[in-house]
């Protein structure tokens, strides 16, 4: 079958697809099985050696996928295939005892936040090597000034390494929201069909408890036939804000990028790469616009997800397939655009004459609020400050230099003297803490 899913030949790091893959799914359902068998064997419902039968075959090495998915092309349930073709290659009469007191959703939704767990270990480590990037990076230009832009205009000066130290806050909030929701996150249930954990009898809860610190997950509260998804839906909220920092990034060194403004650029291999199938001198920002793309296919699984957790009654199965797409692909997609960010900004090409030649472009006109601050040290009202540079930014705008327009305003030279303004006008001088915070930003990502 020839593959329809870009994810399946296209996009995607193979660590992370394998971590979600199908065979993984299984794997970890096989797992969970055993476990519950390890449980029942504890408190005395099952022989030891069946449980220890079972837990030596749980992998399938021994238990083949093409078995389970012929068992369930025939029976049409997925778990059960897994039950039956597990039971198939026990020995010792063991395969009676598998899946004993349990539903389905105690196998799947156990062994999906051991699959979460996983995810999220590697994506962590992602999320840490994108900042070890980028702080260097914010470093390296901690003292670059160049224009800062809101609007898309000018605005009054910034550092390069400020604008990088931005971007870092937010990463390193995304690793803290991650980590905090774990004990939210990584939990499974073994309760039963409704949550009651009546097939387990009156060791229920110590059968959970038992499957659950022996797979080193937390247990659902209170349950129905799932685990709540107000857990999933925090976990893949939690991406999709992450999507927008990467995407954010990506936006602004394509802005950046454009030939007028020329400040960076994403890393480009001249030797061989292709910028466009007909303008052979094209250097386009191609792996920014693919994470912009792929971030926002990201957030667009984020609403049937919250859709989700509206089940009827104890449960129903409209979950099951829609997430069989959505969890997978975020956390395919998330760790995808992680890791293309982190090869832009290990490569990240900062051109410092344009940036200085765009500086010097904006002119002196980008210093206003400086003057503004000078005349109120000298005792002018704030609101009047604000006034008389206005006036001389709009005589700039006739065709007037800047420093000539603020000279002739009386008001503004009764206090400030010709060398006091052009001070005021070296954009240099009126970066402020930039520095001082890019160094906290980044002692902050890069503390333990």
């Amino acid at each position: 079958m020839e593959p329809v899913c870009p994810l399946d030949h296209r996009y995607g790091q193979k660590e992370m697809k394998d971590l979600m893959s199908h065979a993984a799914r299984v794997t970890r359902c096989l797992e969970v099985e055993a476990s519950l068998a390890r449980a029942h064997a504890h408190f005395g419902n099952i022989p030891q050696d069946a449980a220890d039968e079972i837990s030596g075959k749980a992998s399938l090495k021994f238990v083949s996928l093409d078995r389970v998915n012929e068992i369930e092309s025939e029976i049409r349930h997925d778990v059960m295939a897994i039950v039956h073709a597990f039971s198939e290659i026990c020995d010792l009469d063991a395969g009676k005892y598998i899946h004993l007191g349990a539903t389905s959703y105690d196998i799947v939704d156990t062994a999906l936040a051991m699959q979460m767990r996983d995810g999220l270990d590697l994506l962590d480590t992602r999320i840490k090597g994108l900042v070890d990037a980028l702080s260097d990076k914010a470093m390296r230009y901690c003292n670059t000034v160049m224009v800062g832009r809101t609007h898309g205009q000018y605005a009054i000066p910034i550092t390069m390494g400020l604008k990088m130290a931005v971007w870092l806050a937010e990463l390193h909030r995304h690793r803290v929201r991650l980590d905090e929701m774990r004990p939210r996150l990584l939990v499974g249930k073994m309760s039963g069909a409704v949550g009651t954990g009546a097939a387990l009898g009156d060791k229920a809860f110590d059968i959970e408890e038992y499957v659950m610190n022996d797979l080193d997950l937390g247990a659902e509260e209170a349950a129905t036939q799932i685990v709540q998804r107000d857990r999933m839906i925090e976990l893949l909220s939690a991406l999709a804000n992450l999507s927008v920092t990467i995407e954010k990034m990506a936006t602004e060194i394509r802005t950046l990028q454009r030939p007028e403004i020329g400040e960076l650029q994403e890393p480009f291999d001249a030797k061989k790469q292709v910028g466009s199938s007909t303008m052979s001198h094209k250097r386009n920002p191609i792996v920014c616009e693919n994470i912009t793309g792929l971030a926002r296919t990201l957030r667009g699984f984020l609403i049937p997800e919250f859709e989700n957790g509206v089940q009827w009654n104890e449960r129903d199965l409209s979950n099951s397939s829609s997430e069989r797409f959505i969890l997978p692909h975020m956390m395919i997609l998330a760790d995808d655009i992680v890791h293309k960010m982190t090869g832009i900004m290990k490569g990240l090409i900062v051109n410092e004459e344009k940036i200085a030649e765009n500086l010097k472009k904006a002119g002196d006109v980008i210093m206003a609020e400086s003057v503004i601050m000078s005349l109120c040290t000298k005792g002018m009202g704030r609101q009047e400050a604000h006034e008389a540079t206005r006036k001389a930014a709009m005589l700039h705008y006739q065709g007037q230099p800047y420093i000539e327009a603020l000279i002739q305003d009386k008001s503004i030279s009764s206090l400030l003297s010709v060398d006091e303004i052009r001070t005021c006008l070296d954009p240099s001088g009126y970066t402020g803490v930039a520095s001082e915070r890019v160094e906290r930003v980044i002692e902050m990502v890069r503390s333990p």
